[in-house]
């Protein structure tokens, strides 16, 4: 029989608990994402931009948590997609800004069905989602220092 309070039993692994529930919350957002043409890291991007357009590459990489060698590849491909542009900085050339295009900005409004649906998918009410959404940024907040 398993005694409930193994601290190595997969079961009370809060790890285990995240990274379950983030790999599943990403796979409802892919079909809502696909719909718009973005994948999830490239919604992650769009909405950081959307919030505060014109910011660094660097700016960016800390507010979503992604290196350069990750995030670069991925500008890249929004900027082919004509989401975005990349511009150096006049003043520092190690600087690179990131700015939406109007079909980045337009692409706000089909984004805004995304939420809702992903929210109705997990099975928990709008407070509910709102109260774990705070004890994860406090998660992070704690886990960040």
């Amino acid at each position: 029989m398993k005694n409930p309070l193994d601290p190595l039993l997969l079961d009370n692994q809060l790890c285990f608990a995240l990274y379950s529930s983030s790999h599943l919350m990403t796979k409802v957002y892919k079909p809502l994402l696909k719909e718009i043409g973005l994948t999830y890291p490239q919604y992650l991007a769009m909405l950081a931009l959307w919030e505060e357009d014109g910011v660094t590459v660097g700016a960016l990489g800390e507010k979503l948590y992604l290196d350069s060698g990750t995030l670069t590849p991925l500008l890249k491909r929004m900027e082919v997609a004509k989401l975005l542009k990349r511009e150096r900085s006049g003043t520092d050339e190690r600087q690179v800004f990131i700015h939406l295009t109007d079909k980045g900005r337009a692409l706000k409004r089909a984004a805004a069905q995304v939420p809702p649906k992903a929210a109705a998918a997990t099975g928990m009410g709008i407070l509910e989602l709102i109260k774990l959404r705070k004890q994860l940024t406090k998660l992070q907040a704690g886990l960040a220092e």
